[in-house]
């Protein structure tokens, strides 16, 4: 079973949610997840990453998959690179012609490839730039998708 992790750039209560994010993690492993997808761009999912290479120490089977939103070829250093950190590494072929929505399919692609979605989504959150957030946008996704949805915003 796969999970992903899509949050905002910045983070409050970064305890609060490291345990909180543990607690979750920890009860979904118990279900059988076994493959956590990650992006990358965000307070949120670096905790993320940190929260679950933690847990390798006790649950060492689990795998830590990024999915680049760039850089459809990378060369043997980089790639070595990418992998002392995670256990695989991909760039998704929907992202290939995205331009600058590229983060947006990177995004899609992790939520479709998840049974479970973890957030931190905060409704009323408004970038500065006015646009929509990119943490929107994938949490309405999800929701079109009928992804189940475990959003850690307090």
């Amino acid at each position: 079973m796969k999970v992903c992790f899509i949050g905002h750039k910045y983070i409050e209560n970064e305890e609060e949610l490291a345990s909180s994010l543990k607690s979750t993690v920890i009860t979904l492993i118990e279900k059988g997840a076994n493959t956590f997808l990650f992006g990358s761009g965000s307070e949120f999912n670096s905790l993320s990453w940190q929260v679950v290479t933690e847990l390798k120490t006790n649950y060492p089977t689990i795998k830590r998959v990024y999915v680049r939103s760039a850089y459809p070829n990378i060369d043997k250093d980089y790639e070595e690179y990418l992998l002392c950190s995670y256990e695989e590494t991909y760039f998704p072929d929907r992202i290939q012609n995205a331009g600058k929505a590229s983060y947006v399919e990177r995004n899609n692609e992790i939520i479709d490839k998840s049974t479970y979605c973890i957030f931190y989504y905060n409704e009323s959150y408004t970038p500065i730039s006015k646009r929509n957030s990119g943490t929107r946008i994938a949490y309405e996704y999800a929701l079109k998708k009928k992804k189940d949805i475990i959003n850690l915003y307090k």
